[in-house]
């Protein structure tokens, strides 16, 4: 089932710990999808972070198209919600991003981690956000 828009159950979904594959447009080159972490927001579209030198950055720059698929874990029902649509670059809010983000998936409490990201924030970041314009799912 397709839609313009992310539903109730799909932000339910979306606010998991769950892991993203992200796709940016390239031409005539392949979809090279990369793990990420990810946030829904209220307003339905889809966040990220990242340097804003990399390579999906200098991409979405020349094509803002990009989608993001995520699936829940084996052992769990076959469910998936795939959202594409224009990607925008923001130059705020992505250390505040970050921060959530890595709460939402790891255990801060822990020394390493706990470094991990005061690296991270250390270091450059932009915010992606996704403006779905095509919403998929399949739940089994």
């Amino acid at each position: 089932m397709s839609t313009s828009a992310l539903t109730a159950q799909d932000l339910e979904f979306l606010r998991r710990p769950l892991h993203g594959f992200l796709s940016v447009a390239e031409g005539p080159v392949p979809p090279q999808p990369r793990p990420v972490w990810f946030e829904a927001t209220a307003e339905g579209t889809i966040q990220l972070f990242t340097g804003p030198e990399t390579l999906k950055v200098r991409r979405l720059r020349q094509d803002p198209r990009a989608s993001i698929v995520v699936a829940a874990p084996v052992g769990e029902t076959e469910r998936w919600v795939s959202v594409a649509g224009r990607t925008t670059v923001e130059s705020d809010g992505a250390h505040d991003l970050c921060s959530r983000l890595a709460a939402r998936y790891w255990d801060l409490a822990d020394p390493a981690r706990a470094t991990a990201l005061a690296g991270m924030l250390a270091e450059d970041q932009v915010r992606l956000v996704i403006h779905p314009q095509t919403v998929s799912r399949f739940t089994h």
